[in-house]
């Protein structure tokens, strides 16, 4: 079976990939730092029908993060498609005022996490000749919010990368793409008034959708 490893699962988008490729027979490795979130994912997704493992780890630590993914390879074989998509907290911080403390941690993890996180897995990726590489960010990786500066930044280094990736690597048979999200993930119940938002499950559909066409190297939902 084919494994799906995300880092930065949680219980809103993350659980909603991890059941729509569950779903289609792939195994799911869930990382991210706590170990009672990703135990309570394992055992929803294993409610329905899924197999899933937690794997935990500090997506800012690349220590922490290749080991988690050596060991979810070890434990299901190859991992066949990397979604990464981890938060290090959205602090609002203007351009004029981005300091190297204020922008480390978005770098650590969003930028630092996704380069660890590919060295981890590509080697195996380009020795069988397939894979996906999915990364997610928000719509201010595209066109800027200035609250969000330090975001920004390291959201849209990522971007940069995952593109110049699929440029690189599409002719080894490794698809990576970009997702940009530029609207609240939230069910209708959930959403805040005049705010544009889409459910999570929908969202997941998209990411099916990449996966199986493996086209554009970028993908924007909202």
């Amino acid at each position: 079976m084919p494994t799906l490893a995300i880092v930065g699962a949680g219980p809103g988008l993350g659980l909603s990939i991890a059941k729509v490729f569950g779903g289609h027979g792939f195994n799911v490795a869930l990382i991210s730092r706590s170990k009672d979130r990703l135990d309570a994912l394992v055992a929803e997704l294993g409610g329905a029908g899924v197999t899933a493992a937690a794997f935990p780890a500090d997506v800012a630590d690349p220590g922490q993060l290749t080991a988690a993914l050596t060991e979810a390879a070890a434990r299901f074989g190859r991992i066949d498609v990397l979604e990464f998509s981890p938060h290090a907290g959205l602090t609002m911080v203007q351009p004029q005022d981005v300091t190297l403390d204020a922008l480390r941690p978005q770098v650590d993890a969003l930028l630092f996490g996704a380069v660890a996180a590919v060295q981890a897995v590509l080697p195996a990726m380009r020795e069988a000749g397939s894979g996906t590489l999915l990364f997610t960010t928000g719509g201010g990786a595209i066109a800027p919010y200035p609250m969000l500066a330090t975001a920004n930044i390291a959201q849209a280094g990522q971007r940069n990368w995952a593109l110049n990736l699929h440029k690189t690597l599409a002719d080894q048979g490794i698809y990576a793409a970009n997702v940009a999200i530029n609207l609240m993930i939230a069910d209708a119940g959930q959403a805040l008034d005049g705010v544009p938002h889409r459910a999570p499950d929908d969202i997941a559909q998209d990411y099916w959708e990449l996966y199986t066409r493996r086209e554009a190297a970028e993908h924007l939902i909202g």
